[in-house]
C-alpha cells in the first residue's frame, strides 16, 4: 500500500513563520493545474502499481482550489492509479476559505478528512502570525465542517509564540477538546531561515522565541491530553483511539509514497526525489516533457539514520530486532550500546528490544536522534 501527496503552491497571504513553497498570486494556477494533471499521467509507474490508501492535498492552501479542480485531479488519480476503496483523502483547509457549500462538495468528492489550519483561537496570535483568517472564522468553519458530514477532523495549533500565555495556551487545547476534534497536530514555533520571522527577529522588531517556554507548554499539552483519552502517537500529533493519521503514519513507517506539484518529495523505498520549487519551471518542465525533479539514491547508512529519525518521533519506537534484520547486527549492537547513556539519564527505555523517547526525552527527540546517527563514509 502507497500514498499519494499533492501540494498546491498557492496561498492568500503569507504567514511569518512558514517556509514551505508557495505563491500569493494565482496568475499561474491554470498552467500549473495543466502541469499537475499531465505530470499525475507521467508518474503513473513511479509506485509499480501498489494499491493508494492515502492521498493527501497539502500545501499551500488546498482550499483555494474550487471543487470542480480537486474533482478532475481526483479523477486523473484514478485514471492512473488503483486507488483502494476505502483509502483516507484528506484536504487541508484554512477556515476562511470553508462555507458550508464547499464542505458539502469535497463530502461528494469523496474527501473524508479534513485538517484544518486553526493555529489559534485567538484573534491576537492569529495577527502575530498573519494569519488571514479570524478566531470567530475558526469556529464557523468547525460549525460548517460539522454540520457538512465531517467527524474525521484534525486541526493544528502553534504553542511557544511571544503572544502565548500559558492561560491562552490552555484555552486553545480546551477548545479543541470541546469541540470533540479526534486528532491534533501540535508544533512548537521554529525559526525558519529565509522567512519574514526570522528577518524580524534579527532586525528587534519581533521578540525571539523563549525555549523554556515552549518545552514547558509542550509537557503541559502532554499532560491536558492525555488526560482527555488523547493518544501520543508522534511528537507534534494526537489522536483519540483509531483516529490517526493514515497518511503522516505511512510516512513514519516508510511506505512508498508519490509527491506530485512543486516542491513535492517522493520515496520508493530505494531513492528520494524531490520536484523543483518554482511554479513556472515546474509548468514549463511538465509541459516540455523535461524532468522536474533531482533524486538521490540512498544507501544504507542513510536509510538508518532516516529510520533511527523517525522511529523514535513515534510511541512504538526503535526496533532493534527490525535493525538487527535490514542493516545488520553490528549496526544494532552499537545503536544499543550508544543509547545506553540516554537510557541513564531517564530520556529513552529500552524494553523488549524496543528504544523509546520518555517525556524529558521527546524535549530532546531531535537531538537523540542525531546523536544515534551513524556516519557516511
Amino acid at each position: 500500500m502507497a500514498g499519494i501527496y499533492i501540494h498546491i503552491p498557492f496561498c492568500k497571504q503569507a504567514c511569518v513563520y512558514c517556509n514551505f513553497h508557495f505563491s500569493t498570486s494565482l496568475q499561474l494556477k491554470n498552467d500549473f493545474l495543466q502541469a499537475l494533471l499531465k505530470e499525475i499521467n507521467l508518474r503513473k509507474d513511479y509506485l509499480q502499481g501498489e494499491s493508494i490508501e492515502t492521498i493527501y492535498f497539502g500545501g499551500g492552501s488546498p482550499s483555494l482550489l474550487s471543487p470542480v479542480e480537486i474533482e478532475s485531479i481526483l479523477d486523473e488519480i484514478a485514471k492512473n492509479f488503483p486507488v483502494d476503496s476505502t483509502s483516507e483523502i484528506t484536504l487541508e483547509a484554512n477556515p476562511d476559505d470553508v462555507t458550508q457549500e464547499k464542505a458539502a462538495a469535497w463530502r461528494v468528492l469523496g474527501i473524508n478528512r479534513l485538517s484544518l489550519g486553526i493555529q489559534s483561537f485567538h484573534d491576537d496570535d492569529l495577527r502575530w502570525m498573519n494569519r488571514a483568517h479570524s478566531a470567530q472564522q475558526s469556529v464557523i468553519s468547525l460549525e460548517q465542517v460539522k454540520a457538512a458530514g465531517f467527524s474525521n477532523l484534525t486541526i493544528d495549533l502553534i504553542y511557544g509564540t511571544p503572544t502565548l500565555t500559558d492561560e491562552k495556551w490552555s484555552e486553545n487545547v480546551e477548545q479543541a477538546i470541546q469541540w470533540e476534534i479526534p486528532h491534533l497536530s501540535c508544533y512548537a514555533l521554529t525559526v525558519e531561515t529565509k522567512t519574514a520571522l526570522e528577518k524580524f527577529i534579527s532586525a528587534g522588531t519581533v521578540q525571539d522565541v523563549d525555549s523554556d517556554d515552549q518545552a514547558r507548554q509542550f509537557l503541559m499539552l502532554i499532560d491536558w491530553l492525555e488526560e482527555s483519552g488523547y493518544e501520543h502517537y508522534e511528537i507534534s500529533n494526537f489522536a483519540k483511539p483509531g483516529m490517526r493519521s493514515r497518511h503522516n503514519t505511512s510516512y513514519w513507517q516508510q511506505k512508498k509514497y508519490l509527491g506530485l506539484g512543486p516542491s513535492a518529495h517522493s520515496f520508493n523505498g530505494n531513492s528520494r526525489q524531490w520536484n523543483m520549487a518554482n511554479n513556472s519551471l515546474y509548468n514549463s518542465s511538465i509541459k516540455n516533457d523535461l524532468p522536474a525533479f533531482e533524486i538521490e539514491q540512498l544507501d544504507s547508512i542513510h536509510r538508518l539514520n532516516e529510520y533511527i529519525m523517525t522511529s523514535l518521533r513515534t510511541s512504538e519506537g526503535l526496533n532493534l530486532e527490525f535493525v538487527s534484520k535490514e542493516f545488520g547486527e553490528g549496526r544494532m549492537n552499537m545503536l544499543e550500546e550508544n543509547s545506553r547513556a540516554y537510557q541513564k539519564n531517564g530520556s529513552v527505555t529500552n524494553e523488549e528490544r524496543m528504544i523509546r523517547l520518555t517525556k524529558k526525552g521527546k524535549l530532546l527527540a531531535d537531538g537523540i536522534a542525531a546523536d544515534l546517527f551513524f556516519e557516511r563514509h
